[in-house]
């Protein structure tokens, strides 16, 4: 099962657990606030304890930017998602204001409030939706709305959040 989520895991996911990565970080704070206390002492001791902090962020975990096609990919997913449901919203706005300012018909103000809600909701889910539906492996492109990619995806996070 071990074997079965490292092939699973992507080219620019971090290899090390989060929890390795703590535990130098609390012993570097207690550094930090007994260097704090020397470099009052002498300015000396200011110097070298600054070249330790600066050389400690370096060998972390080398994070690998996200592929430019799976970028790319995220980006237009989210703008199609999103930006639908966000430009019907704000269309739904100004025809009811059309409406109502040509006296048409009444129309509820309660209903211009839900029907813009709701859009401007969807465009919000959209986003992760469009996010979490594009293909993440970088040669694979995903089918056209995503279910399956969105499936995979959702999984790696849900694994992800029960590891922490």
């Amino acid at each position: 099962m071990a074997s079965d989520s490292s092939r699973d895991r992507l080219p620019f996911e971090p290899a090390k657990k989060r929890k390795k990565d703590k535990a130098p970080k609390s012993p570097s704070q207690g550094d930090s606030g007994a260097s704090s206390s020397q470099s009052a002492a002498s300015p000396s001791s200011s110097k070298t304890s600054d070249s330790p902090a600066s050389s400690r962020k370096t060998p972390s975990v080398k994070k690998q930017p996200i592929p430019e096609a799976v970028s790319r990919r995220m980006i237009t997913r989210m703008a199609l998602f999103s930006g639908t449901p966000t430009s019907l919203g704000v269309l739904s706005l100004l025809g009811s204001y059309f409406i109502i300012q040509k006296e048409w018909f009444p129309l509820p103000s309660i209903a211009v409030l839900l029907v813009s809600s709701g859009l401007f909701g969807l465009g919000v889910l959209g986003l992760s939706y469009g996010l979490l539906s594009a293909s993440w492996d970088e040669d694979d492109p995903g089918s056209k709305l995503g279910w399956r990619e969105f499936q995979t995806n959702f999984g790696r996070m849900r694994q992800a959040w029960k590891k922490e």
